[in-house]
């Protein structure tokens, strides 16, 4: 490709809203061009890495037993309703309907789909084990697109399906991914941690993302360096502060003048804050129910979630509180009834608890457990963090922000039971087939490639991902010995098997080189009148700052390793 040919220009100037270091190289190397807020048209270079990721992806999974398949972007409403996950992906849902009104949504994701395929054409256990995957466009109308294509509403995902017999056999499927994901992450240039995660919209059991660890990432990870666990901060558990239990004594009130929050009135009783209990109203799908929760911790809102196995929460408002005739403030379980309470396992473990005593300015001192309140369900809703106990070996937890480039799922039979997909047994039953999901987010991979390998210059891509293998510069381009050179050695390359991005432009030596830096393609070649004098090829990689010279007949096996990756 020569680079004065190719459809986007380099620039050194980038939007303010590019707050992400591979949104500002991406837009700096003139890879990608923002349609909209969260749509990105892929130009001749960003399209390049992008094929090169899915080459790597499938040839890893075609190692394993993949089978590729196409299936269509639009997908009838009624299987979705079948799952019940048109409500459960809710306002991310695309949805239109075609000129006889029937429904449809652009898929967001392709359980449904390739589930009712599967249905139609597995007959009996023989037809199993299968590994089902595409690579294809989802869209999801995401309420808060950011990062380029960290987050965005039209993506391109490689997304596999696994159908077993078994337990065995899934356990094995599943295992296999999990083998042909750290290929892929280590052939992409990526170090990637494997932790639990929350299964959300996609439901079933066991479920893990690979994390990319990252300052700048938007997840968080919670994990122990002595014994290796490892979480999403929405999945994490911690083994929580034990409390000794006292005589328990009679319930009090007490005036609290002006104190509301937890602080306020652990600080009035003199007690610690894990001597308190904190209770929140929230909405869970128009419901109103309160939440309790010891005072030194806080709500993961997924548990929660997960818990009700609601679609919508959310704090209630102070108008939505007050209308339950709570007062803001002072609010707590006890001595309420018509109401939903959900409990964190933390207020078990203590008693003699300094809570809200419903009335303006007022708490109660030696709330205890189930003596002054009910719940309807007690479990662990609690928000992990840093500093909190490790649940396998009890040494403290710590935290690392980062981003999630793929995702493993053990469905098990939720979908396939709703969709009929099953198969005859050895013994003539027929069965439900248990499934996996498994996805990566190409554009996301893409990012996050470029978030760990640049440097202030530009990008460092890795051999196997790099839109061209070889920068080839030709210096004073009107030097008719320098083009001729130049022409020849581009020649060569290609011949050789060698992706070549040729830059034959009137530029500078110093915009030429800066350029070369900033889309860091492994290798640059360049050729100048000194060079063309001397028999002699100029040759530097980008991950380092010597230059060698060597004889143009040498090319070939210094470039060895390029054709080998």
């Amino acid at each position: 490709m020569r680079l004065s040919t190719m459809l986007g220009k380099t620039t050194r100037q980038v939007p303010a809203e590019a707050d992400t270091i591979s949104h500002q190289l991406m837009l700096k190397t003139g890879m990608i061009y923002q349609v909209a807020t969260g749509i990105y048209a892929y130009l001749p270079l960003g399209w390049r890495a992008i094929n090169k990721v899915c080459q790597v992806i499938r040839n890893e999974l075609d190692i394993i037993g993949g089978q590729e398949l196409s299936m269509s972007v639009l997908q009838p409403m009624e299987i979705w309703r079948k799952t019940g996950r048109d409500t459960a992906f809710g306002d991310n849902l695309f949805t239109l309907k075609d000129r006889r009104d029937r429904e449809f949504c652009l898929g967001p994701t392709h359980e449904e789909l390739i589930t009712t395929i599967v249905a139609s054409n597995v007959r009996s256990y023989r037809d199993l084990p299968l590994l089902l995957y595409q690579i294809q466009t989802k869209f999801r109308d995401e309420p808060r697109p950011r990062g380029g294509l960290i987050r965005v509403r039209e993506f391109d995902m490689m997304d596999l399906y696994s159908f077993d017999a078994d337990e065995e056999s899934l356990d094995k499927s599943y295992n296999s991914l999990v083998q042909a994901y750290k290929h892929i992450y280590a052939c992409c240039g990526l170090s990637t941690t494997m932790v639990e995660a929350d299964s959300g919209a996609i439901g079933g059991k066991d479920s893990h993302e690979f994390m990319l660890p990252l300052s700048t990432g938007e997840d968080e990870i919670i994990f122990c360096s002595e014994c290796g666990y490892s979480a999403n901060v929405e999945k994490a558990e911690s083994t929580k502060l034990k409390l000794r239990k006292e005589q328990t004594l009679p319930l009090q009130e007490i005036a609290t003048p002006g104190k509301k929050t937890i602080e306020e009135v652990a600080d009035f009783f003199k007690v610690s804050k894990e001597h308190t209990i904190k209770t929140l109203v929230y909405s869970a799908d128009d419901e109103i129910i309160l939440v309790v929760i010891r005072g030194d911790l806080d709500i993961n809102e997924i548990k929660l979630k997960n818990s009700l196995k609601c679609h919508n929460l959310r704090l209630a408002s102070d108008e939505e509180t007050i209308a339950q005739g709570f007062i803001v403030g002072a609010i707590s379980p006890v001595g309420i009834s018509g109401i939903k309470v959900i409990s964190d396992d933390s207020i078990t473990s203590g008693n003699n608890y300094i809570a809200g005593a419903n009335k303006a300015e007022y708490h109660f001192k030696n709330v205890n457990y189930p003596r002054d309140f009910h719940a309807d369900t007690i479990l662990d809703i609690a928000a992990v963090k840093a500093g909190h106990k490790c649940p396998k070996c009890g040494e403290k937890l710590q935290s690392q922000k980062g981003i999630e480039v793929g995702h493993t799922f053990k469905l098990g039979t939720v979908f396939s039971e709703k969709l009929d997909a099953k198969y005859l047994d050895k013994d003539g039953t027929r069965k439900p087939i248990l499934m996996g999901c498994y996805g990566i987010g190409i554009g996301r991979l893409l990012a996050a490639i470029i978030e760990q390998n640049h440097d202030d210059k530009g990008i460092i891509w890795p051999i196997n991902i790099a839109p061209f293998q070889v920068h080839l510069c030709a210096l004073t381009i009107t030097d008719q010995q320098v083009q001729k050179a130049a022409e020849e050695l581009y020649q060569r390359l290609i011949v050789a098997g060698l992706d070549v991005l040729y830059d034959d432009r009137q530029e500078s030596a110093g915009i030429k080189f800066n350029d070369a830096d900033l889309l860091g393609m492994p290798v640059r070649l360049t050729i100048s009148p000194r060079t063309v004098k001397a028999n002699q090829i100029e040759l530097k990689w980008r991950s380092s700052d010597k230059i060698h010279l060597i004889a143009p007949d040498d090319i070939a096996k210094q470039l060895e390793v390029l054709t080998e990756g």
